[in-house]
């Protein structure tokens, strides 16, 4: 089993990398949200992994932190996620506002997640409500649960008007950075969104 790769970033996309180990290439799926915490090409890193054997493939995910890769694993072990999916929603959101919406029940968040239906939402805070409170998560004091909805709305938004997942991320993770206002309206938050997302 393969739990770690160091190594230097041969190449780096939004959901994928290929860590250079010792003369050996591996090719790793991603979070957008660990991508953009790794270092550029011609850089050392260091990535957790998870090998899942396919038949036709072995398919190798990493995590940039343990509470991510613990994340995933819950994830894939509920009926109607698997690995792709699940990837899905960690570059979606953070780990912790994810914790949160399965701690509280909050079936609408979680239903604005990509792949997930009421069902699914229902089985994720059914089943895993007494595991992900067990997850450690450093950035719990920081999170922000009224941008959070508005950011998942914008983001369905765009994904509806039919731009992808990774250029609409990119776009709302502009809004934040560059907004003066404190609070946005959802409306507000899907125009500026729908501005960066179009240059």
């Amino acid at each position: 089993m393969i739990v770690q790769l160091s190594g230097e970033v041969v190449s780096k996309t939004a959901t994928d990398i290929i860590i250079d180990c010792h003369g050996v290439g591996y090719g790793v799926m991603i979070s957008v949200n660990t991508s953009e915490l790794l270092p550029e090409e011609g850089k050392k890193a260091k990535l957790l992994t998870m090998l899942i054997p396919r038949e036709d493939a072995m398919q190798l995910f990493g995590f940039h932190d343990k509470s991510e890769r613990e994340a995933f694993k819950m994830l894939i072990s509920i009926s109607g996620i698997g690995p792709k999916i699940a990837l899905g929603i960690l570059s979606s959101l953070k780990v912790a506002e994810l914790r949160e919406y399965i701690l509280t029940g909050n079936l609408h968040a979680l239903t604005k997640l990509p792949g997930i239906g009421k069902k699914t939402a229902e089985r994720l805070h059914l089943e895993l409500k007494d595991k992900i409170s067990k997850i450690s998560t450093g950035d719990m004091s920081v999170f922000e649960p009224t941008l959070d909805l508005v950011r998942q709305e914008a983001l369905s938004a765009l994904i509806t008007l039919g731009y992808s997942r990774i250029v609409a991320e990119k776009a709302i993770r502009k809004v934040i950075s560059e907004s003066t206002a404190k609070e946005l309206s959802a409306e507000d938050f899907i125009k500026l969104s729908l501005k960066f997302a179009m240059k």
